[in-house]
């Protein structure tokens, strides 16, 4: 009887959620996503030390020795992501996401740049900037960027997506691609309600993922829909069907190991007969349902934090390792 993971990936793109290369390697995913997060743990792994000390020798290089050790760092910092990007781009045949600096949230001017420059180092690697996805927080002003983004050409993945509000906004902005997180919904909704858990069909972050996928293919929306940040395999396996789904390492494994019948729960045919209400998102409105929206105002904020504490733990990193270099 076939796995979990081969029965998953006939009927779901399956994305590697990690800047773990090995790991990439292992479950041979299309795409891989990363986030600050991921990126940071990976920067502190010794066997990706050589990726860090190349970036930041680059980054010397391209400054001059006059350079100041914070100048280092911080064009070191804006390249790192990238330099694990590249390395991923040569296992997957895919996609790979790249994300903006959480810091510039709620400035559409700063992520366009951003955006911008992250594309542009790709490109003078050698990468088709069709094989990038640049994220960008699902804030209002985030969403306005990738608008901007997507009309150059850039394809974006809008990330710490929480409610349709968020969803609706995106596609109707042309966004390549969302990211609703559904464990972390589901971690809300734990703390909120004081339950210790929910049925796979009943937890409030797949019943999130549901409405936004049947709501975009009951009105045509090209954009896809990604379901990420999973707790347990009972959420990925009601989520089969999904145009993709992106999954840590550790859910990666269990899937594989795990076999049994694994039925589709997500139909786009299906969808399009459904008796769903369409709504039209303009500021005032997405401002209005964010507001009204208690887990997904919390979580938007939370997770931009979180993103910005990774942020600056990795700037640490890469100045203590500067440090040891030109010791």
């Amino acid at each position: 009887m076939a796995n979990y993971l081969d029965q998953l990936k006939a009927v779901t793109v399956a994305v590697a959620d990690t800047g773990d290369i090995g790991a990439i390697e292992k479950f041979t995913p299309r795409d891989a996503t990363t986030n600050p997060s991921l990126i940071t743990a990976a920067a502190q792994m010794p066997q990706y030390q050589g990726i860090v000390d190349d970036t930041l020798k680059a980054a010397r290089t391209t400054l001059g020795a006059s350079a100041s050790a914070s100048e280092v760092v911080g064009l070191a910092f804006d390249r790192l992501a990238v330099s694990f990007g590249l390395k991923i781009l040569e296992i997957v045949p895919g996609r790979v996401s790249t994300e903006v600096d959480a810091r510039l949230s709620y400035d559409t001017d700063a992520t366009i740049a951003k955006g911008r420059d992250l594309i542009a180092q790709y490109e003078a690697a050698g990468i088709d900037r069709k094989r990038i996805l640049i994220k960008v927080a699902a804030t209002w002003e985030g969403i306005q960027a990738a608008k901007v983004l997507e009309k150059e050409g850039i394809h974006t993945n809008l990330t710490l997506v929480f409610g349709l509000h968020q969803a609706i906004a995106c596609a109707e902005n042309g966004i390549t691609l969302i990211s609703p997180f559904v464990g972390r919904i589901l971690d809300w909704y734990k703390k909120d309600t004081g339950r210790d858990s929910y049925e796979p069909a009943e937890d409030p972050g797949v019943v999130s993922v549901t409405e936004i996928f049947n709501y975009y293919k009951k009105f045509g929306f090209k954009t896809e829909v990604m379901g990420a940040s999973f707790r347990n395999i009972g959420e990925i396996t009601e989520l089969a069907g999904c145009d993709l789904l992106t999954i840590s390492p550790g859910l990666l494994d269990e899937l594989q190991s795990t076999e049994g019948v694994l039925p589709i729960k997500l139909d786009a045919v299906k969808a399009q007969a459904m008796n769903i209400a369409e709504i039209n998102v303009d500021k005032a409105t997405f401002d209005k349902m964010h507001a009204e929206n208690r887990m997904a105002t919390e979580k938007l904020k939370e997770g931009i934090t979180g993103f910005e504490k990774a942020l600056i733990l990795l700037e640490e990193v890469l100045a203590a390792r500067l440090a040891e270099l030109e010791a």
